[in-house]
């Protein structure tokens, strides 16, 4: 096995890597902003209980940038255009979304296309 071989089966596996730590974390960051949007809110507003707010909205900011970090790190390995990463990036902070960007990502990833 040649050295290029070697380089290309490494980049491959960096790569699906990435893309895995970006699928995962796609997903929590969408599932904690939901569960923020959806029930911490109207608790904070219509119970007056601010209590899972802060819990859930610390643990959503923190994962976020977890999720920013994730995707940059996929962008910068599979060599994303600059209109498919700051849109990646931007599709974390609205409720649904993020699934969307996620499954759209993953497609075209292993499509071997650019996103």
């Amino acid at each position: 096995m040649s050295a290029e071989q070697t380089s290309a089966r490494t980049s491959e596996q960096a790569v699906g890597a990435a893309l895995q730590r970006y699928r995962f974390m796609a997903n929590v960051v969408g599932v904690l902003l939901i569960l923020l949007i959806v029930i911490a809110v109207p608790l904070k507003y219509l119970a007056d209980f601010p209590g899972p707010v802060a819990v859930i909205g610390t643990a959503h900011g923190f994962l976020y940038a977890l999720f920013l970090l994730a995707a940059f790190d996929l962008a910068l390995r599979a060599k994303w255009t600059a209109k498919g990463t700051v849109l990646t990036l931007i599709a974390g902070t609205i409720p649904f979304v993020s699934f969307y960007a996620e499954r759209t990502v993953t497609r075209r990833m292993r499509a071997g296309e650019r996103v």
